[in-house]
């Protein structure tokens, strides 16, 4: 996995990495949140949390990524 965006938050930063096949995936904490055709999906989906469940890293509990103030557009956020 090829990471190609950063966005921190307070929790850790989020990201959005580009597989092999082309595929875009939102990652927290090494973990693949979904898989998508077009990176602006992934962001998107993590702006309004309709990813795969996040889990706060230290606590295990569950996360609303929709209140981290991660922008839709992935040119909002930093290349890698």
């Amino acid at each position: 996995m090829r990471l190609l965006l950063a966005y921190p938050t307070k929790v850790g930063t989020f990201y959005i990495g580009q597989s092999s096949d082309g595929r875009f995936h939102p990652i927290f904490d090494n973990e693949s949140l979904g898989s998508y055709a077009e990176a602006w999906q992934a962001s998107e989906d993590l702006a309004n949390d309709v990813t795969f469940s996040v889990l706060h890293p230290e606590t295990g509990e569950l996360l609303d990524t929709s209140t981290f103030g991660i922008p839709e557009d992935p040119t909002e956020w930093e290349r890698v």
